[in-house]
């Protein structure tokens, strides 16, 4: 197999996703000290879920990231697990100690789709297929 995949303890895999969310209103609340230390704070988040975020950008009103989630992890926990958890780390960096119930910096919900290879490929492998045999 190819050296893209990595494995599990009964698993092949290779699973890639580009996920956008938005902060609440899409107001424009990625600036200044929060953009500065968000990026560091996702990729400490990934990483305790054992993911890797392989390329991400910060938007005043949203951000993007290609990220890579083994697939004994679902997308939607994950991405809930980063959201919650970057939330309380934005109220920390505004003053807010503790109490953190009703904090919601991110919207609720979020666009993800797969990033797999390209469609052209697929089909010449598929044509392929019983040749490499």
């Amino acid at each position: 197999m190819s050296q893209i995949y990595q494995s599990l303890a009964h698993s092949k895999w290779d699973c890639k996703y580009h996920v956008v969310f938005v902060p609440k209103g899409r107001r424009k609340a990625i600036f200044g000290v929060v953009r500065a230390n968000l990026g560091p704070i996702f990729h400490a988040l990934a990483k305790q879920k054992e993911c890797r975020i392989i390329e991400g950008h910060l938007m005043k009103d949203h951000v993007h990231m290609c990220i890579e989630i083994p697939p004994k992890h679902p997308v939607a926990s994950v991405i809930g697990f980063i959201k919650g958890k970057s939330a309380i780390a934005i109220a920390r960096m505004n003053g807010k100690e503790r109490n953190f119930s009703g904090e919601h910096f991110w919207a609720r919900g979020y666009a993800v789709s797969t990033v797999g290879f390209e469609l052209e490929q697929i089909r010449s492998y598929i044509r392929e297929q019983e040749h490499a045999d």
